[in-house]
Order: C-alpha cells, then sequence, then structure tokens
C-alpha cells in the first residue's frame, strides 16, 4: 500500500516526543547563527546570501545528477540580487530558469503558493519544453498519457519500480489540499511544515520532471518563513545531496508506509540540524573575508588594491601577475606594480617564484 492509499490519507501523524527535542536544538541553532550573520554587516550578509542561494541551487541540481556550471549560477544570482561581483557572464536559460525559481521561493517567501506560481516554477526549470532529449509538458500538471508516474531504477527490460504516484486525474483536487496546507496559518510548527509539505509534494509527483528540485525549492520557501528573513545561511540542499542515498531510502520507506511519519522528520530535521550547523563550511570564503577585512580596517587601500584583494579571497583562479592585475584593474604595468609592492609592504603579498614565474599570493 502506498501512503496515499491508507484511508486517513492527509491525516500525517507524529511522536510528538521524539520530535520536540529536535525542533528546540534547531530553533536554538537558528538563533545563534542568525546572531552571528547580523552582528557582521549588510555587505557580509549580502554575500552570504550570494554563497547560499549557488551553493543550494548547484547542489539541488547535483541531486538529480545534473551538474550547473557554479561561475554562471553565481553570477545570475549576483545580477538579480543587485550584488556587484566584477563583471557578468554570459548564463544559458536553464539556469536562469533554475535561479528565477529559488528566488521566487526565497525571496517572495511571505507570498501565497498558487497553482500558477508552482506551475511557472516548473515550466522556468524547462525553458524550452525538453528535459533532455524528451519533450514534456511544462507549466502544466502531468496527464499520465504515457503511463503512470512511477520511480524506477535499474535497465530496460529488467527496471525496479520504487514507487508510483497517484493517478493524473486527482492531482488538481490533491494540489489543492497541499497549496492550502502550506498557505494556511495553522497550528504546525514551521519546520515541521516544510518536512510535511517537501514530502507531501514528493508523494504527489505532480509534474513530468522536476519534483525533486521543486520539493526541495518549497523546502527553502517554508524554512525562510520559518526565519521570517530573506537571507539564507545555510543550505539543506547541500546537506541532503551529501547523504542522498539516505534521503532516497526515508522517502521511499515513507511512502510505502502508513500515515505515521516520524521516521521521516527525524531523518528531515536531523538534517536540517547539520545544514545549520555545517553553514562555517559552506560560508567559510565569506567569512575569511569578513575576518580579512575587519583586520585591515584600518589601512588605505585604493579601489584597484580592494578588487584583487576581494578576488583572491574569493574566486581567484590561476596565479596573480602583473600582468593579470593590469587586465583586470583596466590600468598600466606600472600601476600594477606599484599597487602590488605597496600591499607587499603591508604584509598583505608576498612574492613567489623568480623571472617569469614570478606571481604573488596573500601572505
Amino acid at each position: 500500500m502506498y501512503i496515499y492509499q491508507n484511508p486517513d490519507w492527509h491525516s500525517f501523524t507524529w511522536c510528538g516526543d521524539k520530535i520536540q527535542n529536535l525542533l528546540l536544538e534547531i530553533k536554538k541553532s537558528q538563533g545563534f547563527l542568525l546572531g552571528k550573520m547580523d552582528s557582521l554587516g549588510f555587505d557580509v550578509k549580502n554575500n552570504a546570501l550570494l554563497q547560499i542561494l549557488t551553493e543550494n541551487i548547484t547542489k539541488s541540481s547535483e541531486i538529480e545528477g545534473e551538474i550547473l556550471d557554479k561561475t554562471s549560477v553565481r553570477s545570475s544570482v549576483a545580477r538579480r540580487l543587485g550584488i556587484d561581483i566584477g563583471g557578468e557572464k554570459q548564463v544559458s536559460r536553464n539556469i536562469e530558469g533554475v535561479v528565477e525559481m529559488m528566488l521566487d521561493a526565497t525571496q517572495n517567501y511571505d507570498k501565497e503558493l498558487t497553482k500558477d506560481r508552482i506551475c511557472g516554477w516548473q515550466a522556468a526549470l524547462f525553458p524550452t519544453g525538453f528535459s533532455g532529449m524528451y519533450k514534456i509538458k511544462a507549466g502544466e500538471y502531468r496527464d499520465d498519457e504515457q503511463g503512470p508516474m512511477q520511480v524506477v531504477s535499474g535497465y530496460y527490460g529488467s527496471e525496479k519500480v520504487h514507487y508510483e504516484a497517484p493517478s493524473a486525474d486527482v492531482l488538481d483536487k490533491e494540489m489543492s489540499y497541499l497549496l492550502g496546507y502550506i498557505n494556511n496559518d495553522d497550528k504546525d510548527d514551521l519546520l515541521i511544515k516544510a518536512g510535511i509539505a517537501h514530502l507531501w509534494f514528493v508523494i504527489l509527483h505532480p509534474f513530468e520532471d522536476g519534483n525533486g528540485r521543486i520539493a526541495r525549492a518549497l523546502t527553502d520557501m517554508l524554512l525562510a518563513r520559518s526565519d521570517d528573513s530573506k537571507y539564507r545561511f545555510y543550505s539543506m540542499s547541500a546537506q541532503i545531496q551529501k547523504t542522498r542515498k539516505d534521503y532516497y531510502n526515508v522517502l521511499e520507506k515513507t511512502q510505502k508506509g502508513s500515515m505515521d511519519i516520524t521516521k521521516w522528520l527525524e531523518w528531515f530535521l536531523n538534517s536540517l540540524l547539520m545544514a545549520i550547523k555545517s553553514s562555517d563550511e559552506v560560508l567559510s570564503g565569506v567569512l575569511k573575508r569578513a575576518e580579512f577585512w575587519q583586520k585591515h580596517a584600518g589601512k588605505n587601500f585604493n579601489e584597484r588594491q580592494k578588487k584583487i584583494l576581494n578576488k583572491l579571497l574569493d574566486d581567484f583562479v590561476g596565479k596573480l601577475t602583473t600582468t593579470k592585475w593590469a587586465a583586470m584593474c583596466g590600468c598600466s604595468q606600472d600601476s600594477a606594480n606599484n599597487d602590488i609592492n605597496e600591499l607587499i609592504e603591508m604584509k598583505i603579498l608576498k612574492k613567489v617564484g623568480k623571472a617569469r614565474a614570478t606571481h604573488y599570493v596573500l601572505k
């Protein structure tokens, strides 16, 4: 029996004692993280938001086996948030679509989630109407013309069916129930609601493709409501990606069980707690940059020096030479040499190598 075939379908239950301690620990960790990040200032918070959203988008796609170009994702997020990262990168339409969905979920977290809005998310994921080589229904619920929606593994001819979703003819009604639950201000804690909404959406599997990424966008929307903030300082998708096999196993077991979803909620909340506690790992570059600028707050840097130092603290690729400095800053070799020598005197940069192999690194 699949969970939606239970006579009391929609009446999810869980053991309050097992969940309550997890909720208390998560809220404590959330408060500590938000307090720490608030103390670091506006620019640091914006860079943390950029880092987390980029991580969330790329990791959510990785869970589905799709590798996105991280630099392109970051460029698209930065442009839409108005964050200057020193030059835009040409971004493909499918990456723009994933970014649009995630930003709508996290930046408009307090707005009503409607059928049109969630169908718009799915359409954004498939701007050409194709998933790989296959044409799909984009921006609409599935119709099952090609057979029931199934989650399968294995080779053609010897597939294993892990799950079969409800038939397409009940989707309008079922999705209305789910959207009502998400939008209603009921007694469920928002962290519990995030876990239930994620599971419920995956159970329904309403679209031909993109269901996993949309389920995780729903989760982020409800977590943003819980934080009551557009700023994201932890990545649930990054944590799920680390334990991808366990994620699919617990989903499969819950989809084939009773209405008691305690095991799923325990897994979900433990993953959320780990995501919050691992935020320093994800934000290491942002926190390193903040620490650097706090340490050198009394020094006078020109704009070229600030630009290159931020690059070195963030995403600089290759070796820094005077030629690269001049090219990135649009200045002469002499100006680049002067800038670098000043930073060496400040004991911020050091020279490495000789002759043509000469380059500079942070000391």
